[in-house]
């Protein structure tokens, strides 16, 4: 199993693959100074080659995350089987388009045999934090959102745990934009049931996302923070990536050295390393 986090400006969209599956976490797909749609659509066609994209899972409905124009065009071009999201709405553009995209997806699947099957997920609305049927090379394992923190559209964000049935029995925790209330909920709950060898940095390595006990708890090797360029929002916070270094014995960037750059992480022997590179060239039409 590995992980791919593409640089996409000031949002978020990362990648899995265990053996011949592949799974898309969320879908930003921004027109900006650094990067364009067509850039990031290239990098996932390379890196999903001979692999058959099983889910995609937006962690949230904001547009930095769940962006349209990404929605729309995974869906197209993969055509994955199933599609998952938090079980909340807000009520934005952005989400009624999306909604939008799916809904069409929806009917023209049914209408072809090949269903798109919606997980809107609560945990508190499950009878197993495991989920079962989405791949048969990994497993997934749901600890947020929860009916008591969904305060917030961060606090809405899916958490979950994604562990490869392969060799490498790696462990990739999903965070979202999940805020430190949430996170405090969460550790009380789950303890070190979350820990995973690599995780996303919750909300693009804001402050506001980083709970120490939660990171203790997680025990990464490597964590993985998806930022712009020039962010407006300044991430990641300086503070956050100082007390990720202390624990994880890695900690990258995309938008390290204000340099756009996408990270694939592997397993290597009993640690973990990441490569960083630029998007594949895109092909001439």
């Amino acid at each position: 199993m590995d992980v791919f986090t593409l640089y996409v400006g000031q949002g978020s969209l990362a990648a899995l693959r265990v053996g011949n599956e592949g799974v898309i976490i969320d879908a930003h797909m921004p027109e900006c100074d650094e990067v364009c749609p067509a850039e990031i659509q290239q990098s996932l066609k390379v890196y999903f080659r001979g692999v058959t994209v099983r889910g995609l899972v937006l962690t949230g409905l904001d547009g930095d995350h769940a962006h349209p124009l990404g929605v729309e065009w995974i869906l197209t071009h993969f055509q994955p089987p199933w599609i998952m999201y938090p079980k909340y709405y807000k009520d934005t553009d952005c989400a009624a388009e999306v909604f939008a995209h799916i809904d069409r997806h929806e009917v023209k699947r049914r209408a072809q045999g090949r269903p798109l099957k919606r997980y809107s997920v609560r945990v508190d609305r499950l009878d197993s934090r495991e989920i079962a049927g989405l791949g048969n090379n990994f497993s997934f394992e749901l600890f947020s959102p929860h009916i008591e923190d969904m305060d917030s559209s961060n606090n809405c964000s899916i958490v979950a745990k994604v562990v490869g049935r392969d060799s490498s029995s790696f462990r990739y925790l999903i965070t979202g934009d999940t805020e430190i209330a949430r996170w405090e909920r969460i550790s009380a709950l789950f303890g070190d049931s979350i820990a995973a060898d690599v995780m996303a940095a919750p909300h693009h390595g804001a402050l506001s996302g980083l709970y120490p006990k939660t990171l203790l708890n997680v025990s990464p090797n490597t964590v993985l923070i998806s930022a712009g360029v020039d962010s407006q929002f300044k991430h990641p916070s300086p503070a956050a990536v100082a007390a990720y270094s202390r624990v994880a014995k890695h900690v990258y960037a995309t938008n390290a050295g204000d340099v756009p750059r996408c990270l694939l992480t592997r397993r290597v022997g009993a640690d973990f390393e990441t490569q960083v590179f630029a998007h594949a060239a895109v092909e001439a039409a």
